[in-house]
């Protein structure tokens, strides 16, 4: 029976009973009754005992429900968290557990404290002068899982496939990529510890495929900044009134033993071919990073971010003990109104691989001295309607993954390659938030032979 109904049914109860004439009772009846009514009294004291405790604070809600229906989730800039919470991935903040009124976690509520969330695409590529290299894939499968201690501590972690299937034979991979407990350690300021993303330009902390424009990431961010980057180490994330948001850590680093120079994989991505990705990490040798982003105001961010680190992990009769990366960048995006404009400029730099280079006389791939790039981003929102939305864009990008060599005599150094020129030009269609279909052409100015027509399917949960 409902609280409030009982307690009326007992409140009538009690005033018959002092009635007089046609109601009045013996001394038995009326003990008889009493004693019902101080047990119903107790039931109820224990159950309004239990709607107290049942009291709790409520969760934020997730980033995501925070936008509009009608506006599909665009990609979006490193924003200033209000709790730290908002950190991890977005899902997480929605699975805040129940808390009692005293901040302590419900009891038996374990599973309310765990919480699923994800991301997937696929793509289609046709380059334009062979039909026949047509190729498609599963690009990615991601699946990730939070489990909140309590409302200061949290854990999160990511599982993540690559191109469908792994195996010895296939050119799929499984790897975590993040596994990381973080606490608050006061209201803005948090930190982490485990294997976790670093805090490098726009993509590599938030890069699921509709928080992005392009069939594919751009150039910048996965040739040069190589994402999704994560380091196993320790970190701090503070945030201030004013909107700026800053982070310093430290991690692992790179593995410069691990280069090949007969193979064009340091070509493609310079940091991509040594990163470690926490597994079994040579630690002679650690990286420290930091970066600033101000949020201060509605629809812009403007920040940077470096990374330093020792890449030649004090190996005995590796010619390159010393070596170091230096990677920087900065970035700046607006979204005034249904515009969102972003750039971003990125460069590195390998420093005491001279005498490592001189090994490498005569081979494809030394390890450059310098690489670098940036690109310039524009998206309007075409058309929306309910859920729907269609967002055409256009990106520009410029970057070379070896700009010079350092310790190579003339003549046994491999000729700078220009640098790569690429436009891409598209548009999303989503069909929710969360449910995005894309298209784009790519225009390689400097190789014509590259260009493409790409499809894509992603979806993020």
């Amino acid at each position: 029976m409902d609280t409030r109904l009982r307690l009326s049914a007992i409140a009538a109860a009690i005033a018959m009973g002092f009635q007089g004439g046609a109601h009045a009772q013996t001394n038995k009846e009326l003990a008889a009754e009493v004693k019902q009514l101080r047990s119903e009294l107790l039931e109820l004291r224990g159950e309004l005992q239990k709607m107290k405790q049942a009291a709790v604070v409520q969760p934020a809600p997730a980033a995501v429900a925070a936008t509009p229906a009608s506006t599909p989730v665009a990609p979006v800039a490193p924003s200033a968290p209000a709790p730290a919470a908002a950190q991890a991935p977005a899902p997480m903040v929605a699975s805040t557990p129940q808390l009692t009124s005293t901040g302590e976690p419900l009891a038996g509520d374990s599973t309310q404290r765990v919480s699923l969330f994800g991301y997937g695409e696929m793509a289609y590529s046709r380059p334009r002068n062979d039909a026949s290299a047509a190729s498609a894939t599963l690009t990615r499968g991601v699946l990730g899982w939070a489990y909140q201690f309590n409302e200061r501590t949290r854990f999160a972690a990511e599982l993540e496939i690559e191109n469908a299937v792994a195996s010895s034979s296939d050119r799929g991979e499984v790897a975590l990529e993040q596994f990381y407990v973080e606490r608050d350690l006061t209201n803005s300021i948090s930190a982490k510890a485990g294997l976790f993303l670093l805090p490098v330009g726009y993509l590599n902390e938030t890069h699921e495929p509709t928080r992005y424009y392009g069939v594919f990431r751009n150039f910048i961010e996965t040739a040069i900044i190589p994402t999704t980057w994560r380091e196993l180490g320790a970190g701090f994330r503070g945030t201030t009134d004013f909107g700026l948001r800053w982070d310093a850590g430290a991690t692992t680093s790179f593995d410069l033993t691990k280069w090949d120079p007969t193979s064009n994989e340091g070509r493609d991505s310079p940091l991509a071919s040594i990163h470690q990705e926490g597994q079994l990490a040579k630690a002679r040798n650690i990286g420290l990073y930091g970066a600033l982003n101000y949020n201060g105001i509605p629809g812009f961010n403007v920040g940077a971010s470096v990374f330093d680190g020792g890449v030649g992990q004090k190996q005995p009769g590796f010619a390159a003990p010393d070596a170091k990366v230096t990677l920087g960048e900065a970035h700046v995006r607006w979204q005034p109104g249904r515009w969102d404009l972003a750039a971003l400029a990125a460069t590195g730099k390998f420093s005491n691989v001279e005498a490592l280079n001189a090994t490498f006389a005569g081979q494809p791939t030394p390890v450059p001295n310098r690489f670098g790039g940036w690109y310039v981003q524009s998206a309007y929102r075409l058309w929306s309607q309910g859920e729907y939305a269609i967002t055409p864009f256009a990106r520009y990008e410029r970057y070379n993954t070896a700009n010079s060599y350092a310790g190579l005599a003339p003549g046994l150094a491999p000729a700078i390659q220009p640098d790569t020129r690429v436009w891409t030009l598209g548009a999303s269609f989503f069909v929710t938030p969360q449910v995005v279909f894309k298209a784009d052409y790519q225009r390689f100015l400097s190789d014509s032979s590259l260009d493409r027509f790409n499809l894509g399917l992603g979806l993020t949960f």
